[in-house]
């Protein structure tokens, strides 16, 4: 039996893990700027409504606070050797706790709005609509800095696999050509492109190409030249997840070489930034309740209507809780080590399985934001070492920390 890892540190945390801490950071100073001014302000000139929104941004305050702990630790803890898969899984324990607070926030505003129903209160209209106002430009300005730049970068500097994840390009050391094969949809249908690298001269002839999907459909593509270079005479149908197996000469004299493509979306629950998705969240649902807050003491100064401000709570804290759970539902997943991710989990069972072997056990878990750690148990009947299936799965840039056990039978 061999065992082996791929060496490499233990730096698990988002791409823009840095950048998200400084804008959460930069939020709680607005949110800390305006709290001081609402209290300051309602003890200088009286007002209660102004304290208790002072108050209310206090909360808010706190539970950024959280988030932005929570990237700080992450990031100077991140080498500790006592964090056996690093610190990425912090942000998504402070998502979870910043979901639980949510949730206790949607119950506290269900209650209050629920009890002004049946006893109504005096509203200060002057004051509370002009604070509402403020309240909510504050949340706008919040989400802005929160959301502003680039989160959709996902590269990972800690480690490259030899491939460039941005193209469908893949090279091939074969029978001493190099070769690059390419699945080519600029402005066509999508078909498999054979050519070499120095691009001199055509490949071989007599090659096809059969791609193996995860639910083990097959599909053979015969290849024609086209001057340079050989070409797919089918498309090849969505998606474009499986394994290529090019296959070279004849039946006397062949050549195989198999190539796993995926496809270049990336899962965005994989991706996303449990830590700062609470952090927006605890904005927007501030924002949204601002909104309907607003609507609610517009139509009850204006059309009498003052069963509408409760009613507005009652629908703020039912939006608040909806989010709420779904945070908690995801970030819940990824602290037990929920497969994150089904459909990476079909295509390295393919990738394993079409070389002739057998995946007898798999685990894949979520590390941090856009890393995955993996376990796998593969039974062959070739003499291959655990450097063969690190070579194999190298093509699956989220793959971050990969261990491989091999058995022979």
């Amino acid at each position: 039996m061999n065992q082996t890892y791929q060496a490499h540190d233990h730096v698990f945390l988002g791409a823009g893990h840095e950048k998200n801490e400084r804008r959460t950071w930069m939020v709680i100073i607005l949110c800390g700027i305006m709290m001081i001014a609402e209290i300051v302000g309602g003890i200088l000139f009286g007002s209660i409504a102004l304290i208790a929104d002072g108050l209310h941004m206090s909360t808010h305050a706190g539970a950024l606070l959280l988030a932005a702990l929570a990237y700080t630790y992450a990031r100077k803890l991140a080498n500790d050797n006592r964090f056996t898969f690093g610190t990425g899984k912090l942000g998504d324990l402070a998502g979870f706790t910043s979901a639980i607070i949510l949730a206790m926030i949607a119950m506290l505003i269900a209650y209050e709005a629920i009890s002004r129903l049946f006893s109504p209160v005096a509203i200060s209209f002057n004051e509370v609509i002009p604070i509402a106002f403020v309240g909510l430009a504050v949340n706008v300005a919040s989400a802005w800095l929160l959301s502003g730049g680039d989160h959709h970068h996902h590269g990972h500097g800690h480690h490259t696999h030899g491939h460039d994840h941005d193209s469908d390009s893949h090279h091939i050391n074969a029978a001493g050509w190099a070769l690059v094969l390419t699945i080519y949809e600029d402005g066509v249908p999508p078909r498999f492109r054979l050519s070499a690298e120095d691009r001199a001269s055509t490949p071989l002839a007599d090659t096809t190409i059969e791609t193996v999907r995860p639910g083990g459909a097959r599909q053979l593509f015969a290849m024609a030249e086209r001057g340079g270079y050989l070409e797919s005479i089918d498309e090849i149908p969505e998606p474009h997840a499986f394994m290529a197996r090019v296959r070279i000469g004849t039946e006397t004299d062949r050549q195989e070489y198999s190539v796993a493509f995926e496809e270049h979306q990336h899962d965005h629950a994989m991706q996303r930034d449990n830590n700062m998705r609470a952090a927006v969240i605890h904005v927007i649902a501030d924002a949204a309740v601002s909104v309907l807050v607003i609507i609610g003491l517009l139509l009850a100064r204006f059309m009498g209507w003052l069963w509408m401000d409760p009613v507005a709570g009652i629908v703020g804290s039912l939006v608040i809780a909806s989010w709420s759970f779904g945070l908690i539902r995801d970030t819940g997943a990824i602290l037990l080590d929920m497969n994150p991710d089904r459909g990476m989990a079909d295509r390295l069972r393919a990738t394993v399985e079409a070389e002739g072997d057998r995946l007898t056990d798999l685990h894949l878990w979520r590390l941090g934001p856009g890393h995955l750690g993996a376990i796998l148990s593969v039974v062959t009947a070739k003499r291959r070492g655990p450097e063969f299936y690190h070579q194999l799965l190298g093509r699956f840039p989220a793959l971050s920390h990969v261990t491989v056990e091999v058995q022979q039978g």
